[in-house]
């Protein structure tokens, strides 16, 4: 069983980190900032369909402010979305501003919604964590999903990752008469492996959601990360690897049922190739990512040791001990799916 030992720490993004999400694009100029938003004067609980707490609060803004906030809410979607064209705003409005009151970093979400066909989408205002900011860029290098996401100073501005959460669709969808078992326990071992490569730690249910797609004669599921503030932090390596985590009984017991030890080996095996394909693609890239990160501090030093201590024993390769940093443990890691 996968346990975290204490909170996460916050890191600042650095000047290295800085300098890449300029090169790439992501540092973008935004009307408003995470600690302006700070300034709402009431809030109530948010309950779900079912009246049960979501743990989100709703929040509400004084009427001097809350035009203003509104506006410039809209233009950060814009900027998200539509390289900062506002026309494409005329027919969306602000309907609500929530805030997550159990999370590391506390973040908003925003409901913006179409007036015309009460269409709607979220998207959320952070704290920017370098850990989450590398986690969100690994995911949009390494992984079959691409992310939308900005950072100015000390803002994070992320897209919103649809799909069922994990909880909920184990504890909902498992008895589905339609539910393909041997699919979706393929996507795990999948997504389980995908983590592991590129130490994306802390994935249990809460913290990933299930894509489903119907197609003409199957269903097809992806798995996808929805937090990343866990990316290259923990010790543990069993921490990178969702199938230890309790949480996620309701498919390990699955691909339990489902999936052969050679099976699963052939599977790792495709994973690892893709990877391999997208490290060669976007080499640049990753080049310069992995560089960021080999002069920044993203965990504390114990866990780096740690960490590289128990890949060493796993990959039968000591060169991992040599590792000074969570950046060179993670380049020779991706460079294990290269041999």
């Amino acid at each position: 069983m996968a346990l975290i030992s204490r909170k996460k720490l916050i890191y600042p993004i650095s000047s290295v980190l800085r300098r890449y999400l300029i090169k790439y694009s992501r540092e973008v100029d935004i009307p408003i900032h995470y600690h302006e938003l700070l300034r709402y004067t009431s809030s109530i609980a948010l309950y779900d369909s079912k009246d049960q707490d979501t743990l989100w609060e709703t929040v509400f803004y004084a009427e001097s402010d809350r035009e203003e906030i509104h506006q410039n809410v809209k233009k950060i979607y814009a900027l998200l979305k539509a390289g900062g064209d506002m026309s494409v705003m005329d027919h969306l409005f602000i309907d609500r501003i929530d805030l997550c009151i159990y999370g590391n970093t506390q973040p908003f979400r925003v409901r913006i919604v179409n007036r015309i066909n009460d269409n709607f989408d979220y998207f959320y205002i952070k704290n920017a964590d370098a850990s989450r900011v590398y986690g969100l860029e690994m995911e949009h290098l390494l992984s079959p999903n691409r992310i939308s996401y900005l950072v100015h100073q000390n803002t994070l501005i992320e897209e919103h990752i649809a799909g069922i959460p994990g909880e909920k669709f184990m504890k909902l969808h498992m008895d589905d008469p339609h539910l393909n078992p041997i699919r979706l326990a393929k996507e795990f071992v999948k997504f389980n492996e995908r983590c592991f490569v590129r130490l994306l730690g802390d994935m249990h249910s809460s913290n990933f959601v299930i894509d489903v797609t119907p197609d003409f004669e199957e269903t097809h599921y992806r798995i996808r990360a929805i937090d990343f503030d866990q990316q290259s932090y923990e010790g543990k390596k069993s921490i990178y690897l969702p199938q230890y985590f309790k949480e996620n009984n309701a498919l390990i017991q699955l691909g339990m049922k489902y999936i052969t030890p050679e099976s699963m080996r052939q599977y790792q095996r495709e994973e690892r190739a893709l990877i391999s394909t997208r490290l060669k693609s976007s080499h640049k890239e990753i080049e310069d990512i992995l560089r960021c990160m080999e002069h920044d501090k993203i965990a504390p030093q114990e866990n780096v040791d740690l960490l590289k201590s128990d890949l060493a024993k796993h990959y039968k390769n000591p060169a991992f001990l040599d590792c000074r940093n969570m950046g060179e443990v993670l380049r020779l890691s991706l460079n294990q799916v290269i041999r």
